[in-house]
């Protein structure tokens, strides 16, 4: 297995990990309310897991243009994940109709350890895709 191969591996393995790790937390009084990427979009977080098992299989298989395609494809999902999220909490917060209420709610929503693990995997499988491929060597005669 090649160097860059090993590290799109790792990156997709860290995607797959951090689909199952805390990405929000909603904190009421002492009731935690913790959110990975299925309680937040269970059909999106299956089209980010879907994309790194494709990674994974076209390391094994080693098709290149494959896993180039689903490491850009996840980091893409991931970072619009992260846009949405953000969007969506400051939009719903926005409605309330009183302004220290809207402020109380955003101090207890926090975003947990899960999204490093999810870029840092999906930066992990773009930076394998950027090694060359090894050219042949020319022989003088």
């Amino acid at each position: 297995m090649r160097i860059s191969s090993l590290t799109s591996f790792i990156g997709f393995v860290l995607i797959i990990a951090g689909c199952y790790c805390r990405l929000l937390v909603f904190k009421v009084l002492v009731n935690w309310t913790h959110y990975d990427i299925f309680g937040l979009s269970k059909p999106y977080g299956m089209v980010v897991l879907l994309m790194a098992v494709i990674g994974i299989l076209a390391i094994a298989l080693d098709k290149r243009p494959l896993i180039k395609l689903s490491a850009y494809i996840s980091l893409a999902l991931i970072t619009l994940l992260f846009a949405g999220v953000l969007f969506q909490v400051k939009n719903t917060l926005s409605s309330l109709p009183f302004n220290f209420l809207a402020q109380l709610l955003s101090k207890a929503i926090r975003f947990k350890w899960g999204w490093y693990v999810l870029f840092s995997g999906g930066v992990l499988a773009v930076a394998g895709t950027f090694a060359s491929k090894p050219k042949a060597i020319k022989q003088v005669r």
